[in-house]
């Protein structure tokens, strides 16, 4: 039965209703939706291709006229067909079923009965079998894809706001092109987006005949002026989450600006919840009401925002609201208002230019998010909400320039987010490596990787990739195959509710005023009012409810077959211009803004009663602190972390994580840590949720990482051979080994080499005289002499060290090694070579005087140091390997006199100065006027 009469749309009230009395549509709101025109189109492009990609501007009414226009509601003469239209975010599916009742004349779905518009979003459905227009959320179609890939009775599918790129809505459009493939060639497609990328879904969704229609409907609904409103000096770039606060502080400056120059209410687009919050508290006094809209927020809060402000003689939620009645409101937003949403009463959009999106170190195991500039694609949809109900404006908190230079589009989730549960998503279709999906960007390859291990480990997949029966129990649970894991396994150690009611903690991670202690979180929750401990206590129900019926949807029957849900090809399969992946890693009802990608949740103790409500079920009798840590750990086992100071722990997959200041967590012996990031510049991860839990546990939950045995190498500059037990990087126990394989010794050696360089070596005098002359060898001749520099000899250790490397066990072994005999080893015997060592290099030569002088080959050239007397009669300079030698003649006191390497030059030029400087410091020696034809010397002139 249709609710009663409620305020008229835009332009008026007109109505219509039909014979039978069931609807009565606002035909003058309909009227003017501009995507009305484009509906004629639509329908001749699903009926030719059975696919097709509507591109319409916000405020034209693809959200909500289409659907009904393809469902057969609006003109009562074709046949009524069944729609499913998926939205990214619970408060757009929501939205959206409201507004089309209202449109219908209807009761709004959670007003009352279900009727011809239902919804559906994780933990609520609001649909029955009236329902003819379905509204669910992109992770609730892929659950209904998985448990019934025909998805009987559905004639329609509308991928809305396909723009944004979430994962789950890639995912849902490869499996439904692979089901319109092989199994329902009549079920027809549609992606819908304002600012979509046209041609690459229009290739996606096309097939043999060619590329799918592209339909485009005329203009916004009204024109929205621009306002280049730049800060006025220059700000910090975002960074990790960190936002500049001179930022924020501008932005709440435009927003008082926006609220003095134009009028209607305002809404005004912030990257998270924190800025949200600061921008609020600096908008005290600004003479309009402030409300904050954003994932977290309560359904009654969104609702009401949604509604707008209360009229005389009707309810806030009814219909559009106007200017008329109530004061200004300014709604504070992350990107849940970003698209497929008309805020009632805005006329003004302040656009802070900022967009969180998620981010994976698969390195470490850690999940984020982060702060980035918003794309030119979201700028356009943010610009759009002014113009819904009027002409509007929006103040762009950037320049013009800026402008150009910002991305077309947001990154696709599918190459940023954690892969764990799409990975599994496509196991579970038959698809393990995704490689047969049809995607606009294909999974990386090291993220598919690191989810399939993680699949792997959890038992949810064998060794080949394919869904086992557990991994189909876990997809059908609705959580992260990660939370799916603990609480299935939780279960048995602490009670199904108790698991249930953690698991709900973990997959939205609580608010920051709950604490990083998640047992303390765990309390607050329980006896909490706000919007987050009544999603919590919905989701809590939700899961012990799934977990009881082994993940199975209502009406399942337990012999239910698992995984492969991908259909037979009944033609040939599925070809085109797609590439394969898809499958959200974070959560599909949750906009980017405000999900928490399942790679960093986790809980810490704080005793607590036993759970108020219904008793838990299951065989645990664990405490709750107990119970928190067991659950933590089991979805998070590579972060078990065990204390290595004060605040300071080290994570069983080898990151360094720290506590904050004043937290209870900080002198646990244990952690099992939820949720933790690590800034760009920080050695450590910060924890902010985590358990205290106990080695105990830590080593059940992490079993496939325990391993023990003898590890030998190199620690603190010598050999260590220790019997050891590890779980991951942590280190739980060890002793000496008495006996070490004598080729782990000989590993552990070359690896101190490696550290610590051949200084590790005792090098004689004459061992380095000999490396000093092969260096000269090398450098003048080339090969067959050996290179004999640090990084040479250290990467042919294992070459010239034998056979006393194998023999050693110890650094003290090495000091003991013959560096002489050990450089001998490289000389190049094979050719011959090596007996010409002491001919092209020698050590010492032969001078004039009969004296035999060692030369030094230190350094670029060879040195020869000798008393100036001993080269009298020596016309030209010595020679080794072709290359003169640099003499240095020295004073009879053995200081340099000269240094030359042309001795007939100096004999001719340079030795007067030298003679006259010292034949009077030195008489006895002599000192010829004609140094060339003297009688070399090393003695004195003789007593006369």
């Amino acid at each position: 039965m249709p609710g009663p009469p409620g305020p008229p749309g835009p332009g008026g009230g007109g109505w219509r209703r039909w014979e039978d009395g069931a609807v009565t549509i606002r035909t003058d709101a309909l009227a003017q939706l501009p995507v009305r025109t484009a509906v004629p189109a639509l329908l001749r492009a699903l009926d030719e291709h059975g696919t097709a990609v509507l591109c319409a501007p916000p405020g034209t009414g693809k959200t909500t006229l289409v659907p009904l226009a393809l469902a057969g509601l609006l003109d009562g003469a074709g046949p009524v067909r069944r729609v499913l239209v998926a939205e990214p975010r619970r408060i757009a599916a929501r939205a959206a079923a409201r507004r089309m009742a209202w449109l219908l004349g209807e009761t709004a779905p959670e007003a009352g009965g279900p009727g011809r518009i239902g919804f559906t979003v994780r933990g609520e459905r609001r649909a029955g079998p009236r329902t003819v227009v379905e509204v669910v959320t992109t992770g609730v179609l892929l659950q209904r894809l998985q448990r019934d890939p025909e998805l009987t009775g559905v004639d329609t599918v509308i991928l809305d706001e396909c723009h944004e790129r979430h994962l789950d809505a890639d995912t849902a459009a490869a499996f439904l092109l692979d089901v319109r493939a092989t199994l329902r060639p009549e079920l027809r497609l549609i992606a819908a987006s304002a600012t979509t990328d046209a041609a690459g879904w229009s290739r996606l969704l096309g097939s043999g005949d060619g590329d799918a229609p592209v339909v485009e409907a005329e203009g916004a609904s009204h024109p929205v002026a621009v306002v280049w409103a730049p800060p006025p000096r220059p700000v910090r770039p975002p960074h990790g989450m960190r936002v500049d606060p001179a930022l924020l502080g501008h932005v709440a400056a435009v927003v008082r600006r926006a609220l003095a120059e134009r009028a209607g209410d305002v809404l005004c687009f912030l990257p998270g919840v924190g800025e949200i919050a600061r921008v609020a508290g600096l908008l005290g006094g600004c003479g309009a009401e402030v409300l904050q809209v954003h994932g977290r927020a309560p359904a009654a809060v969104q609702d009401a925002v949604l509604a707008g402000r209360t009229r005389a003689g009707g309810a806030a939620g009814e219909g559009p609201a106007g200017d008329a009645g109530g004061g200004r409101r300014v709604v504070l937003a992350t990107s849940v208002a970003e698209s497929s949403l008309t805020v009632p009463g805005v006329r003004v959009v302040v656009d802070s230019g900022l967009a969180r999106e998620p981010r994976t170190d698969h390195a470490r195991g850690l999940s984020s998010l982060t702060t980035v500039r918003a794309s030119q694609a979201a700028a356009r949809q943010r610009a759009g909400r002014a113009g819904r109900e009027a002409p509007g404006t929006v103040y762009r908190c950037w320049s013009e320039a800026e402008d150009a230079r910002a991305p077309r589009w947001p990154a696709p989730e599918i190459a940023v987010a954690d892969l764990t549960a799409f990975a599994l998503q496509a196991a579970c279709w038959g698809d393990p490596d995704a490689s047969g999906l049809a995607l606009l960007d294909p999974p990386p390859g090291g993220a598919m990787a690191a989810a399939r291990e993680v699949l792997t480990a959890i038992g949810a997949v064998d060794e080949r990739g394919r869904a086992t029966e557990r991994g189909g129990r876990l997809a059908r649970l609705g959580v992260h195959p990660r939370l799916a894991r603990a609480l299935v396994d939780g279960a048995e150690e602490v009670g199904g509710r108790r698991a249930a009611e953690i698991v709900a903690l973990l997959s939205e991670e609580p608010p920051r005023e709950y604490g990083d202690d998640l047992a303390a979180a765990w309390r607050t929750a329980r006896r909490g009012q706000d919007g987050y401990a009544a999603r919590w206590r919905q989701e809590a129900r939700r899961l012990e409810r799934a977990l009881a019926s082994g993940g199975r949807a209502p009406g399942t029957p337990a012999t239910t077959p698992a995984p492969d849900n991908r259909p037979e090809p009944a033609t040939a399969p599925h070809t085109g211009t797609r590439t394969g992946t898809g499958t959200a890693g974070t959560h599909p009802d949750r906009p980017v803004s405000d999900r928490h990608t399942p790679g960093t949740p986790a809980p810490a103790p704080d005793k607590r009663p036993e759970p108020t409500t219904a008793p838990h079920t299951g065989t645990g009798t664990h405490r709750d602190d107990v119970a928190a840590g067991v659950v933590a750990a089991l979805a998070f086992p590579e972060r078990v972390a065990r204390a290595r100071g004060e605040g300071s722990f080290l994570m069983a997959s080898g990151t360094a994580a720290e506590t904050a200041e004043g937290s209870p967590l900080r002198g646990a012996p244990w952690l099992a840590v939820a949720v933790a990031d690590r800034p760009a510049t920080a050695a450590s991860a910060r924890v902010r949720l985590a358990a205290v839990t106990d080695a105990d546990t830590a080593r059940r939950a992490a079993a496939a990482l325990c391993s023990g045995g003898a590890e030998v190498g190199w620690v603190d500059g010598d050999v260590v051979a220790r019997e050891v037990t590890r779980l991951g990087a942590i280190e739980l126990a060890s002793r000496p080994l008495a006996a070490a394989e004598p080729g782990r010794l000989r590993a552990a050696l070359l690896a101190g080499l490696r550290r610590e360089g051949l200084e590790l070596l005792r090098w004689s005098a004459d061992g380095l005289r000999l490396r000093q002359r092969l260096a000269f060898l090398h450098r003048v001749l080339g090969d067959p002499w050996p290179e004999v520099s640090d990084a040479a000899l250290v990467e042919r250790a294992g070459e010239w060290l034998e056979p006393e490397l194998s023999a050693a066990r110890r650094r003290a072994d090495l000091e003991r090694i013959d560096t002489v005999a050990a450089l001998g080893r490289l000389l190049p015997w094979a050719t011959g070579e090596a007996a010409r060592l002491e001919e092209l290099a020698p050590e010492r030569i032969e001078v004039p005087s009969g004296s035999r002088v060692r030369l030094d080959y230190g350094g670029d050239q060879p040195v020869l140091a000798v008393k100036l007397q001993e080269m009298f009669g020596l016309a030209d300079t010595p020679r080794v390997a072709g290359v003169p030698v640099l003499v240095h003649l020295l004073s009879p006191a053995g200081r340099p006199a000269a240094v030359t390497a042309d001795l007939a030059s100096f004999w001719r030029g340079g030795y007067r100065s030298v003679r006259a400087e010292l034949r009077g410091r030195y008489p006895k020696h002599p000192w010829p006027e004609d140094p060339s034809t003297a009688q070399p010397t090393r003695r004195t002139n003789p007593r006369r």
